[in-house]
This record gives C-alpha cells, structure tokens and sequence, in this order.
C-alpha cells in the first residue's frame, strides 16, 4: 500500500549551502506545514571521497549540481521515522542507499527501503551512537569534531506571531538547547537512558560543533550544552 504521506520531490525554501568543516555542509529550510519551524539537512563528505546526508531536504538544481561537486552522493541517514518526509524522493533523486533504526524499517518500507544502521560502515570519519532510551531509537552522527543529532536536541529560538507563541507555550523553543517537552512526551520510554547518552556524548574529545536538526548550529560549549540539556531531567 503506497504511503499517503509520501509525496515527490518538492523543493520548499531551502537556504544556500553553508560549509561547517572541511568536511561538513549544512542546509536549513523551513518546516512544510508548520510555520517558524525549521529543520536542517547535514552533508557529509567521507574519508573514500562518497557523500553521506543526515535528513532530506530537496534542493534547487543549482544547490544539488554544487552538492554533487563535492563527491559522489551514497548514503542517506534517516534518524527515526518522523524525519522522513522527503526521504523517499531525495534517495531515488540522488541514487542512495538509505539506512535507519530497525525499529523504523517497517515503517517507513512504503515511502523508502532502507537498512537497518547497523549496516552502515563506520570508522574515523563517521560514528553511530542509538538513542536507547526513546522509543524511534533516534540515531545521533560523530562526525569528526561534530555531532549530527535530530529530535534529542534542538536549538530553536522563540519566534514571533502565533506560532511562535504556541511553539513557546508547548515547550518547543527557547534561548538554550533542550530536548523539548513534547518530544519526551511522544517518544520518551527511559529518561535515565537518555541521560547517560547525553552525558556520554558530552564527555567525547575533540566535539566542538554541535548540528541539530532543528535551529541553529552550536559552534561553542558543545559540552556545556549537553550536560545542562541532561541535567534539565
């Protein structure tokens, strides 16, 4: 059965490519259907010269021929089932194989065919930690000096208007990284889990970026950051 959220390749409002590392590019757009919302696309070029993209965001031809140049498109990480929305498109655009949490396989078999993480090839350039203690076992990226992650940190500034009072009142936004109310609400099991991950990644040498699927890059007290999301438990 085709999946009714599924949809082609849409190209919404995506902002210019911007490089993070030598190794790293970053795309924001904005959020279909939720306005103020934004959600971030992470690009990154691996030690054999192949492209690896945590979410999915379609791009205007001019971004995608730029994006190619860097090397050769492979892998799409889809870090639990609720980012998937392009995924399906943007994998058969880009000719990638898609991986994710096994308990998303199913899921998410009627938009896109994905392996399970564990498939992924991980060294120096890319490591994978599990998010145990959420039910979507969201998956969180090391790459390098910078850690990828998607709904266990968030970085979204309040906004303005009604939406971005809602978002307020709902736990959504604020002027420091946190793990929103309504995520723990949804998708929480074991918030001692959680914590220890948080602590764990926190405690990783070398981390001196953080890139969160939602709101903008933390380019200082990485650490910091993530010890004071745990302790916000």
């Amino acid at each position: 059965m085709a999946d009714p959220l599924a949809r082609p390749w849409t190209v919404f409002h995506p902002q210019p490519l911007v490089q993070r590392s030598p190794s790293l590019w970053t795309v924001e757009d904005q959020v279909p259907g939720l306005p103020g919302a934004t959600r971030t696309m992470t690009v990154v070029r691996r030690d054999d010269g192949t492209l690896l993209f945590f979410n999915a965001i379609p791009l205007p031809d001019a971004t995608l021929a730029r994006v190619q140049a860097l090397g050769r498109p492979a892998a799409l990480v889809i870090p639990n089932a609720l980012h998937s929305l392009d995924a399906g498109a943007f994998t058969q655009r880009l000719g990638l194989t898609a991986y994710a949490p096994a308990v998303a396989l199913e899921p998410l078999a009627p938009r896109v065919a994905c392996r399970p993480i564990a498939e992924l090839p991980q060294g120096d350039d890319v490591q994978v930690f599990t998010v145990e203690g959420f039910k979507t076992k969201e998956i969180v990226l090391r790459v390098r000096d910078t850690l990828v992650v998607a709904d266990v940190v968030t970085n979204s500034p309040h906004g303005p208007g009604f939406n971005g009072l809602l978002m307020r009142l709902v736990g959504f936004t604020g002027p420091t990284p946190r793990l929103p109310w309504p995520v723990r609400q949804r998708v929480q099991r074991d918030a001692v889990a959680v914590r220890a991950l948080l602590e764990q990644l926190a405690s990783l040498p070398g981390i001196t970026r953080l890139v969160p699927s939602h709101g903008p890059v933390v380019e200082q007290g990485v650490a910091e950051a993530l010890r004071a999301v745990a302790a916000s438990f």
